[in-house]
């Protein structure tokens, strides 16, 4: 390394004579300062010098890999630091808009990719279990009042502009406990036999801070929709059905509700510029997709403390936990 950087003063210096008229000739300069001649005339000629060159299989341009980390250090001040197949998603997300559906970026791009960037690291996320939370939880919630008190006032977002959204489950067919009378010398509690054919859904609520709510979104289980299947169920009509495999929701579904139920809800009656919207860490929230659904229509997230939900989480404390206890 270090006789490379000596040739390279030489080389500037040959190249340095050579513009003030000290040597007339390349060939004369490269014996002067003992550098290689072709080398020094490729260099007066315009090249640049190798180190400062881009490398060459760089997948994203320089003003890719610019937003690329802007966007991992916005979502990691947001708590949502991404994860490297996350990286990986983002990058591919953004050589698709130039080169099309053609793109493809390889398993260890993104490892290299924050090895060469000085301003990113992977590192492990730390588990904690309740208790430590409990522990944690005083500095943390102040932390994270302030920071949506920072984001309010610098993005000057309204009440009428702050929403919060979250999923919760359903299990239909579970026989709820109830009062019965038995024979005083009973032992232990008479049993009750559940249904065989439980279902589990899962719904997305959304409630906005002056007081109103956005239609659910309701995942059940199976493949394709039937109009069919919902006519004689008395749901709203402009309730939204998803499907997945799990009835659990995923990258896409979190996605549509974004497209389909939020933006189209809350954009028209939006008083400011900029919405808030306040959700938990679920892996479907910190996709690069939805990010940039939300970055290109004005809508800022912020993600809660890990397991502080029962704490923080308005739709958690003020709706799903009391209606599951009753």
């Amino acid at each position: 390394m270090a006789s490379k950087a000596q040739q390279e003063g030489r080389i500037l210096l040959a190249m340095q004579a050579i513009q003030k008229g000290q040597i007339s000739s390349i060939k004369q300069a490269a014996l002067t300062y003992n550098v290689p001649r072709t080398t020094l005339s490729d260099r007066v000629n315009g090249r640049v010098a190798r180190p400062d060159t881009r490398a060459n299989g760089h997948k994203l341009t320089c003003t890719e890999e610019e937003a690329l980390i802007e966007w991992i250090i916005s979502m990691d001040d947001r708590g949502y630091s991404p994860r490297v197949c996350a990286v990986r998603d983002a990058a591919k997300l953004l050589l698709s808009e130039r080169v099309g559906s053609s793109a493809s970026i390889g398993k260890n791009w993104p490892t290299n990719f924050i090895n060469r960037t000085p301003a990113l690291r992977s590192r492990f996320n730390r588990k904690y279990n309740y208790q430590r939370a409990s522990c944690e939880e005083p500095p943390i919630i102040e932390a994270w009042f302030r920071l949506v008190q920072n984001t309010i006032g610098k993005y000057g977002i309204q009440k009428e502009d702050i929403f919060n959204f979250d999923e919760t489950g359903f299990s239909l067919g579970i026989a709820s406990t109830s009062r019965v009378v038995t024979a005083s010398d009973r032992r232990g509690k008479p049993p009750q036999l559940q249904p065989g054919d439980r279902e589990w859904v899962t719904s997305i609520e959304t409630i906005n801070a002056s007081g109103w709510h956005l239609p659910p979104m309701v995942i059940v289980k199976g493949k394709v929709q039937l109009s069919t299947w919902f006519q004689d169920t008395g749901l709203p009509l402009h309730w939204v059905i998803g499907l997945s495999d799990n009835r659990w929701t995923n990258n896409e579904l979190g996605l549509k509700w974004l497209q389909e139920i939020f933006e189209p809800q809350t954009a028209s009656k939006a008083v400011g510029k900029y919405r808030l919207l306040i959700l938990d860490g679920h892996g479907s929230h910190a996709t690069p997709e939805f990010d940039k659904f939300c970055k290109d229509n004005s809508i800022i997230t912020l993600c809660m403390p890990a397991h502080s939900s029962h704490l923080l989480q308005p739709l958690d404390i003020g709706c799903f936990s009391p209606r599951k206890r009753a």
